[in-house]
């Protein structure tokens, strides 16, 4: 009988050890909600990411609403979040200068650049001539390819889960058409020598490429957000001959440079576009598809004045 209770204790402790996570992929799991964590690098992909995993999984962001991911300067519970999780996802295309040595402090977590595949556009000026702009999801167009990748990536990661990532990813990108069309019956409001987007980063290319802008800013990224005497002269000489009536800042940087412009090219200042950041859950872009319709009616508004 004494050997018979201890054939039942030695059972229960292999069926019990025999049932519990891996101790390397239970610490990428969320203990509160028993879900696998994946953390992108600015809030914009983690929206996106959101809308692809449903209740599957927890989608966290690095940086808070408003940052200036550029040259963000991560910090030691930035390191820890990420180094539980079991999924890292970068925009890529020389947007996060930190990112390397980020993961590299973070630890052996599997990463994706959401951006691989996409064939982008060039920057035009200045030091970073023939660089890829990076910021590719800012036409709905582009961003689709991106869903594509986060489903495929969330499949791999997550296979019992399969239908759910096809099932929003698909019914997501539907969306991002229905907007895509949205937005090109908006704009084409604007005049066409009216369509000239000015803005403090070089952050519109995608967007306006894909919908018939022309584009002028103050600095190319926000990585070399310098004002110099030349790119202010530069940029209010484009004005005054291209007539344009509105001028607008990114969010997550300052606007004084921009509205100093404003002043003496004679245009409105006409407030700030999100890019690199949604905005608060009370503010006007607290998602993705929100983000593009603010910038748009705000685009549209100020270069319609007067018309």
């Amino acid at each position: 009988m004494k050997m018979m209770k201890l054939f039942f204790l030695a059972f229960s402790v292999v069926f019990v050890t025999g049932c519990s996570l891996p101790v390397n992929n239970s610490k990428r799991i969320n203990p509160e909600k028993n879900k696998p964590v994946v953390v992108t690098t600015f809030t914009v992909l983690a929206d996106l990411a959101k809308n692809v995993a449903g209740e599957k999984l927890t989608i966290q962001s690095i940086t808070k609403p408003g940052a200036e991911i550029h040259s963000y300067q991560f910090t030691p519970s930035d390191v820890i979040k990420a180094s539980k999780a079991q999924l890292i996802i970068e925009n890529g295309l020389g947007l996060e200068l930190w990112f390397k040595k980020f993961t590299a402090t973070a630890g052996n977590v599997p990463t994706i650049t959401l951006s691989d595949g996409i064939k982008p556009l060039a920057i035009e000026e200045d030091k970073y001539k023939g660089k890829p702009n990076p910021h590719a999801w800012m036409s709905p167009q582009k961003a689709m390819p991106y869903v594509d990748k986060l489903v495929e990536t969330f499949i791999e990661i997550d296979p019992l889960n399969e239908s759910t990532y096809r099932s929003n990813g698909n019914n997501y990108k539907k969306e991002l058409m229905n907007l895509d069309n949205e937005l090109r019956l908006t704009l084409s409001k604007i005049p066409l020598k009216k369509r000239v987007l000015v803005s403090c980063e070089g952050a519109f290319t995608y967007l306006a490429n894909d919908y018939g802008m022309q584009e002028a800013y103050l600095w190319p990224v926000n990585a070399e957000s310098q004002v110099t005497p030349k790119r202010m002269a530069n940029l209010i000489k484009t004005i005054k001959e291209k007539e344009v009536p509105t001028i607008f800042c990114e969010s997550s940087v300052s606007s004084e440079a921009q509205k100093q412009v404003a002043i003496e090219s004679g245009a409105t200042f006409g407030g700030n576009l999100y890019v690199d950041s949604l905005s608060k859950s009370d503010g006007p872009a607290p998602t993705y598809l929100k983000l593009l319709r603010h910038n748009v009616q705000l685009i549209v508004n100020g270069l319609t004045s007067g018309s």
